[in-house]
């Protein structure tokens, strides 16, 4: 088992150009052992994809808010399998359907293939709207944090996962679950994600900043610094920026760096391109495959704890 656990995490440091080795300590938060996330038959990964918009009344924000979900292609086929849950976030002037739609995101055909060639175990796809009370605007960015215009980190982060658990079958367990976006949405979800961790544990961000004008409670450079040392053993994160991007390449930098001395496993990619749907899309394919190898890791894990406490028992 730890030499497989090895090899697998030895696969996934070679893929990065800063990395800090050592995979985090999983740690099994249930009783009862987490259903796999492997891959679905192959006739299953011949359905095509889709997702829908769904509503809920958000109590935190006093209001009904939005969010697309894609399910997994053999959802319906499995009523007893319980799954993973990615959230990904939009960024400045964007609505829930951006990762989605064909000028935009087009993730869809990025999942597909993943779950195709095995790089990603069939998941929950969450794209939330991430906008304050104030809506979209193309001359602001989304505020992820809790501040005067809404709390939307706790209505993302806490409420909207509840709502979540309580309409399909995920495994409950943070080390299931990853949140992630583009832009101030890749900003968003490490702050998020962070001010959240009983939910979250893998953490990524495509083009993303790392210091708010809002304050170091939501400047993830900072905030992460007060995190107890036992919960930043927990998390995975990855982080991509194109060499066009100056200001987020040079951000991205100093947060790798600071995660490298605080030696919290991650990867920092640097690839050509700039601040744009083109390279959002094509790395899009970066971070999911990060997210597939952590949850394959969490299951080896899981399982090898579970069937220790059976010999224990």
């Amino acid at each position: 088992m730890f030499l497989l656990l090895s090899v697998l995490t030895l696969v996934s440091c070679n893929l990065s150009q800063s990395v800090v080795a050592k995979p985090p300590q999983q740690q099994n938060l249930q009783t009862t052992p987490s259903p796999s996330p492997s891959q679905p038959n192959p006739s299953n990964l011949a359905t095509p994809l889709s997702y829908k918009i769904e509503t809920y009344d958000s109590q935190v924000m006093g209001t009904s808010r939005t969010y697309a979900v894609s399910l997994p292609p053999d959802y319906e086929q499995n009523p007893k399998r319980n799954y993973p849950v990615i959230f990904l976030l939009h960024g400045g002037h964007g609505n829930a359907t951006d990762w989605f739609v064909e000028n935009k995101g087009q993730a869809l055909k990025t999942i597909k293939q993943l779950y195709t060639t095995g790089k990603l175990p069939p998941s929950i796809i969450i794209t939330p709207d991430g906008n304050d009370k104030r809506g979209s605007s193309p001359y602001r960015d989304p505020e992820y944090i809790d501040g005067p215009n809404g709390k939307v980190s706790t209505a993302l982060g806490d409420e909207l996962v509840k709502v979540v658990q309580s309409r399909y079958r995920t495994i409950k367990n943070p080390d299931f679950w990853a949140i992630g976006g583009l832009s101030s949405g890749g900003w968003g979800a490490v702050n998020v994600g962070l001010h959240n961790l009983n939910h979250f544990s893998i953490l990524f961000s495509h083009s993303g900043y790392f210091q708010d004008k809002s304050g170091p409670n939501n400047s993830p450079i900072i905030f992460i610094k007060t995190i107890p040392l036992q919960a930043q053993k927990r998390l995975r994160i990855y982080l991509d920026t194109g060499k066009s991007d100056i200001e987020e390449i040079e951000e991205g930098q100093k947060f790798s760096k600071l995660l490298a001395q605080l030696k919290i496993y991650h990867l920092f990619r640097e690839f050509p391109g700039g601040h744009t749907w083109q390279y959002w899309r094509e790395h899009l394919a970066d971070s999911l495959t990060f997210v597939g190898e952590q949850f394959k890791l969490s299951e080896i894990a899981h399982q090898a704890d579970n069937q220790s406490f059976k010999f224990e028992k």
